[in-house]
């Protein structure tokens, strides 16, 4: 992973993100009986009243720690406008992942919460109050699961490997989602499709997982687990560049399939 300097503390982003997270999403689940105030509907996505409330909470408790700081969130318009590797902190939010889950009534969802500087993430919480779940990691510690220290699988082959995905939003970037799903079907031991892209990567850093992949994947949904993997002594990486919309491909695992993953996954060949 790549270090940089950071003249706050990492253990002070660290606790402001914890707090976010917790913030919004404890708010998000105290408000669970109003999951179908919807805003938005769209071919594979839902967007929330509940989702814009919890960003503002988690908004509100950064601000308050640190108002000179920079914000991106799922929520916000005009992001594309806003350049996650600029000099000044940057914090990355994300009210509700698993929105759809959140609004069938499903416990799979989590608040995201990171930091970023220079296009680096200092720090990074992931908070799931359904199921009573916190991780968190900094650039300098090691990742935890409810204050407990976790690793990565020691999964060797891909046949071998349990690989999560999303196989919805790849064609927002023109490529078939079933393309990418029976390719990696095919090769590994299990797929699997959990709906949440944060959790699915802090279950690749437990090691209840080996890998994840997607196509069409945003920077708010994977700044805060991405860190976790890493800590965690996984693998996490942006394949080729973010559009204007932070628009992305993404693949993590427990580093020994990494590179096999990344052949198997590798999306150039539908364009």
């Amino acid at each position: 992973m790549n270090k940089i300097e950071s003249p706050i503390p990492l253990t002070e982003l660290l606790d402001c993100a914890v707090n976010a997270a917790k913030t919004a999403g404890h708010y998000a689940f105290s408000n669970w009986p109003r999951r179908n105030e919807k805003l938005k509907v769209t071919k594979h996505d839902v967007k929330l009243m509940l989702d814009v409330e919890s960003q503002m909470k988690a908004e509100s408790v950064v601000r308050q720690i640190f108002p000179q700081h920079s914000i991106l969130g799922e929520e916000e318009t005009g992001c594309e406008n806003i350049n996650p590797r600029d000099n000044n902190y940057l914090w990355i939010i994300d009210p509700i992942d698993g929105t759809v889950n959140f609004s069938h009534g499903l416990p799979f969802w989590c608040t995201s919460v990171a930091v970023m500087k220079e296009g680096i993430t200092l720090a990074g919480a992931v908070f799931a109050p359904a199921l009573g779940h916190l991780f968190i990691a900094t650039g300098e510690h090691r990742s935890l699961f409810n204050g407990k220290p976790i690793h990565v699988s020691g999964t060797k082959n891909l046949a071998d490997a349990m690989i999560a995905t999303g196989i919805d939003r790849g064609e927002d970037i023109g490529i078939p989602p079933l393309a990418i799903f029976n390719r990696i079907t095919s090769t590994i031991q299990k797929t699997r499709v959990f709906g949440s892209a944060a959790l699915d990567l802090c279950r690749v850093a437990c090691g209840h997982i080996d890998g994840y992949f997607e196509a069409g994947i945003y920077i708010w949904d994977v700044a805060a687990a991405g860190l976790i993997v890493q800590q965690a002594g996984g693998k996490a990486e942006i394949l080729g560049q973010a559009d204007k919309k932070h628009c992305l491909r993404f693949v993590a695992s427990n580093g020994i399939i990494h590179d096999e993953l990344k052949k198997v996954v590798d999306v150039t060949e539908f364009h």
